[in-house]
């Protein structure tokens, strides 16, 4: 690995969580393209957005908050997300000089000499003194298995994979998810497709009036105690319900929301329950969410035995040069802006503390 160029700090990701990280890193002197490098593997500016459905306007995004040093305004709400926040996300990169990499593939991060990472990827290996892993979710959907499901005849299409709703049209339609996706797939459907059924796990859980700051700290604070406790996080949208706005009423009001409880099994034309009853499918829609992108890391072995990486803050526990941004706690836009800042703040003392050895 003599051929690997040195740096102090990698960012892996250039979504929210990556873009606030390398903010804060030019803040704190860390100059782009000698002392940090941010590696994102995407074609384009924009993170995950930038492969959200034409469908899902700026007017319909839920918690999308301003990165840190430039706001978002005058966005027009009728334009897809992914259009807004691309272009936004390109102009905060040139504004502040960024010099992310794309498209570049991260394969593994490993122990190198002298106490540094070695991050390799498709475009030759880093070596760093520490490292802010942002790489979110959305390159590992999560697909549930039940039985018969390789005998379905239809279509089976995660969120990850929605276009919008005009390929269903005159199709019949189950919808699996209790999630934000969920409603979101369901009311742009219901006008195009022959029939449409919503099936969860959980009944869904509504959540009425101002998500006020208190209730923020709180659902927080429940994904966070999972992460210290080395568990797969929960998102935090999973424990605070969802907001009951004008469309999810009239969602409700017109049956379209009318929730089934999870079928047991898929049969080769739709879904089946143990009472009896079966639903006739054409296509079924997972939008069942995401997992954390981490198989990267696995070389460091940061997994604990309940299936998550155990952090506090943003800091990997196993090995305090890594820090996970966007991940649990952090998952939300607002809090990955913070954590970012929290992250840079680790790793400076770290640097630091690091230094009198180094001489």
């Amino acid at each position: 690995m003599n051929d690997s160029r040195e740096v102090e700090v990698v960012v892996i990701g250039a979504g929210q969580a990556g873009l606030s990280s390398a903010y804060h890193l030019r803040r704190a002197g860390f100059e782009p393209g000698r002392d940090v490098v941010v590696l994102d593997h995407s074609p384009a500016p924009g993170g995950a957005w930038q492969f959200r459905w034409p469908s899902l306007t700026y007017g319909k995004v839920h918690g999308m908050h301003a990165l840190p040093g430039m706001e978002l305004t005058d966005a027009d709400p009728a334009r897809p997300s992914a259009e807004v926040i691309g272009a936004y996300f390109d102009r905060y990169e040139r504004t502040f000089d960024l010099r992310v990499r794309r498209p570049v593939d991260v394969r593994a991060v490993r122990d190198g000499d002298g106490g540094r990472l070695l991050v390799e990827t498709s475009d030759g290996t880093w070596s760093t003194r520490a490292l802010i892993n942002a790489t979110g979710t959305w390159d590992r959907p999560f697909w549930p298995r039940y039985p018969g499901q390789e005998t379905f005849r239809g279509r089976q299409l995660h969120t990850a994979q929605y276009a919008g709703p005009e390929e269903f049209a005159g199709q019949r339609v189950v919808v699996v998810g209790g999630g934000a996706s969920g409603t979101q797939h369901l009311l742009e459907l219901a006008p195009y497709a022959a029939a449409t059924t919503w099936v969860t796990r959980r009944p869904p859980v509504f959540r009425e009036g101002p998500f006020d700051q208190e209730a923020g700290r709180a659902a927080v604070a429940l994904v966070e105690e999972r992460v210290r406790q080395g568990l797969s996080p929960r998102s935090v949208v999973s424990v605070t319900g969802l907001p009951l706005n004008d469309a999810i009423r009239q969602g409700l009001a017109d049956g379209v929301l009318d929730r089934q409880p999870m079928f047991e099994r898929i049969t080769p034309d739709g879904v089946a329950w143990n009472d009896g009853r079966h639903v006739t499918a054409d296509v079924i829609l997972w939008a069942t969410g995401f997992r954390a992108a981490l198989d990267h890391l696995r070389p460091l072995r940061l997994r604990e035995p309940g299936g998550g990486i155990r952090v506090e803050g943003t800091r990997a526990v196993a090995d305090p040069r890594v820090h996970l941004v966007g991940y649990g706690p952090s998952a939300s836009t607002i809090g990955a802006n913070r954590a970012g800042r929290a992250a840079v703040r680790d790793i400076r003392r770290l640097l630091a503390e690091e230094q009198p050895a180094a001489a």
